[in-house]
């Protein structure tokens, strides 16, 4: 076992902790190679310089299959043998109260696509790049000023810590929308029959069909069984990877107005002056040529978490975690992909760790994802923030519910 502290002079470890296999892969597998762009282009510049010293970088995966004993074996292993300065991660299931509690021990810096993880007892899991399930509040937002005409929906999720807070976010959203919610819908992610569960949400008739957060393949099944059975309503999802497949697989029309919340990075308003993200259209571009295909709704977040650990460790002139995480939240502003953001979270998660600012609504247009408009994910909850909790409390998500939950499942 290598010692923590024996780290290379000149080669600093990030360690990437996420399911690399399985149905949850296209929401790790392209973040990864997002985060290889990135230290592909530092390295090629003879790597990170911090005072008067240039350090390779080198990335260290462990796939976890989203299973929570593996997730904490690759924990161990990155922390204590491959002495890695941070931990990317999904988050969800894969952060146990174990690996909690070893993060919060060894005062690792840990970054999770999920705030939903966060908690007081766990100071160094941060959430800079992606603020699921909060901005999905926007994309119902946006609906219910452009199309008031939808007044009914159905929604569905798997039963997990990425289905189950997104439902509870849905909820909040409807309601403050005036959107009655007909059908709802959970399932175990082995799910094999997604046309049964088509048709239950198709019984009420609703105005729209809501996929809330579920795994790619899920989206595209739900997507295909609405289409054989003639929906002709609005379509409502967190992520719509890989959509031209279900454009090539249902049609056009079918998929024309599609909401969901990630954009393509070629999205020329990627390019405004808010946008923290250093030339989005020839990371896109990088991305598609090396990794044709793939393009998926984290291909740019860990790249984004990667940059703002980067100015972070530069003018704290250190990689030690704690210190790093420090100069990260100095100030409680950072700068966020889609703009100038806070660090912010304390009623919701117990602790300021969440970066949020605003958030893209995005529809396919002519068979492209676009970007309809930012919305401000923060003057939402300010005017909403009661029902969230509300709901969040029903399915004991909230972060001091935790341990109960961990507990009884």
């Amino acid at each position: 076992m290598r010692d923590v502290g024996l780290s290379s002079k000149t080669v600093i470890r990030i360690g990437f902790l996420a399911p690399l296999t399985g149905a949850l892969k296209s929401w790790a597998v392209p973040g990864l190679n997002g985060a290889m762009i990135w230290i592909d282009r530092i390295n090629s510049t003879g790597g990170l310089k911090v005072g008067n010293r240039k350090y390779m970088i080198e990335l260290i995966q462990f796939d976890t299959m989203y299973q929570p004993k593996l997730a904490l074996q690759g924990a161990r292993k990155l922390i204590l043998e491959d002495g890695v300065k941070l931990l990317l991660m999904i988050g969800g299931d894969d952060i146990s109260p174990e690996v909690r509690r070893l993060v919060s021990q060894y005062r690792m810096l840990v970054a999770t696509l999920l705030p939903t993880d966060l908690s007081p007892d766990c100071p160094t899991l941060v959430a800079p790049s992606e603020v699921h399930p909060l901005y999905n509040v926007t994309g119902v937002d946006w609906l219910r000023r452009t199309k008031p005409h939808l007044k009914t929906a159905a929604m569905c999720a798997q039963r997990d810590m990425l289905g189950l807070p997104s439902i509870a976010t849905y909820r909040a959203a409807f309601e403050a929308a005036g959107i009655e919610l007909v059908a709802e819908c959970l399932f175990d992610p082995d799910v094999e029959d997604f046309g049964a569960i088509v048709e239950r949400m198709m019984a009420a008739s609703p105005d729209i069909l809501c996929w809330d957060t579920v795994y790619e393949p899920f989206v595209h099944s739900l997507t295909i069984e609405a289409f054989n059975r003639g929906f002709k309503g609005q379509l409502l999802s967190c992520t719509c990877d890989n959509y031209p497949e279900l454009i090539e697989r249902t049609s056009p029309e079918f998929m024309e107005g599609f909401v969901f919340q990630f954009p393509d990075f070629d999205d020329q308003r990627l390019n405004e002056p808010q946008i923290n993200f250093e030339d989005p259209n020839a990371f896109y571009d990088e991305f598609c040529r090396r990794f044709p295909g793939s393009w998926s709704a984290v291909s740019w977040e860990y790249a984004s978490t990667l940059e703002l650990w980067k100015s972070a460790v530069q003018r704290a002139r250190t990689f030690e975690p704690f210190s790093v995480l420090s100069m990260m939240k100095v100030g409680g502003v950072g700068h966020h992909a889609f703009g100038e953001a806070i660090w912010w979270g304390r009623d919701l998660f117990g602790i300021d760790n969440a970066l949020v600012g605003d958030w893209p609504v995005v529809a396919i247009q002519n068979g492209r994802a676009r970007i309809q408009e930012f919305v401000s994910m923060r003057e939402w909850w300010s005017k909403h923030k009661a029902g969230l909790i509300r709901h969040l409390r029903a399915l004991d998500l909230m972060w001091d519910q935790r341990e109960s939950v961990a507990s009884s499942t």
